[in-house]
């Protein structure tokens, strides 16, 4: 006799997903196998995913939707599913993210998250903990599909130079990769990537990286971030603080133009040329 985990889907976001997945496929009549054959998957990823031991990807269920005619179900759910698998400290941020309508971020050393291409978060991610390393780096580019919706929030991110030289990943086509994606953003209307020189000297910044979130009705929220915590508040004399250093920062920065002058100077010279497609 075939034992069959059956979840309750009130558990958590990733059970009510495998639910509804299994529900959806039965109703077609379809075994796992077949499922897994129709949407270029395994059977046994499809099973893994019903019983809610393997995270869904957002290509996984929208070949699932089309597949079991599920009126884009599982696509709605995923990213929940995946929102539900941050660190519980930062699973605010996510939500932050995905109501905001302006994100404003500085980042002195690093690629903020919104813009890390797979290589890049998960040589992140990666570092002294590569425990399920596959499914925090999905759900670290889950995030980013913030910037694929109709109305997508505006994002200015000023990347500290020390960013472009910080080599990260294994090997430099790594860093090409990433560096190459930024510039994809060059034109990109909502999208906005600015580099603060190393010659802007003393700057705004000093006290470190930080995100501001901005809302239509809302108040605005800054967001700072330690070890293993995160630190949002609606302070209005903070936000005020952090908006006018954001402000100084921006005018310190390099423009658009110029920043993509100096990424793609930094991609040529530090790491080879272009990324091999």
């Amino acid at each position: 006799m075939v034992h069959i985990n059956v979840l309750d889907p009130s558990a958590s976001p990733l059970d009510y997903y495998g639910f509804e997945l299994r529900r959806h496929r039965e109703a077609a009549g379809l075994t796992q196998k077949q499922l897994g054959g129709i949407v270029n998957y395994t059977g046994s990823l499809v099973g893994q995913i019903e019983t809610a031991r393997k995270l869904p990807t957002p290509e996984f269920s929208e070949r699932c939707d089309a597949a079991l005619d599920a009126d884009g179900l599982l696509s709605r759910l995923v990213g929940l599913v995946l929102r539900s698998q941050l660190p519980v400290w930062f699973q605010q941020v996510a939500e932050l993210e995905a109501r905001a309508n302006e994100i404003c971020t500085f980042q002195t050393h690093m690629v903020h998250g919104l813009l890390q291409t797979r290589a890049y978060a998960r040589a992140v991610l990666g570092v002294m903990d590569r425990e399920n390393l596959d499914d925090r780096t999905e759900v670290r580019l889950a995030r980013q599909r913030i910037l694929e919706k109709d109305e997508p929030p505006v994002l200015w991110v000023i990347l500290g130079e020390a960013a472009l030289h910080q080599e990260i990943g294994d090997g430099p086509e790594v860093m090409r990769g990433q560096l190459a994606h930024l510039l994809a953003y060059e034109t990109h209307p909502y999208v906005n990537v600015q580099v603060l020189p190393f010659t802007a000297g003393a700057h705004a910044g000093l006290q470190g990286s930080y995100n501001l979130y901005r809302f239509p009705t809302d108040p605005s929220i800054v967001y700072t971030e330690g070890y293993g915590q995160g630190h949002p508040t609606a302070n209005p004399t903070t936000v005020k603080d952090c908006s006018l250093r954001y402000d100084h920062l921006q005018a310190a920065a390099l423009s658009i133009a110029d920043s993509a002058k100096l990424i793609r100077h930094m991609m040529e010279e530090r790491y080879g040329g272009h990324p091999v497609a």
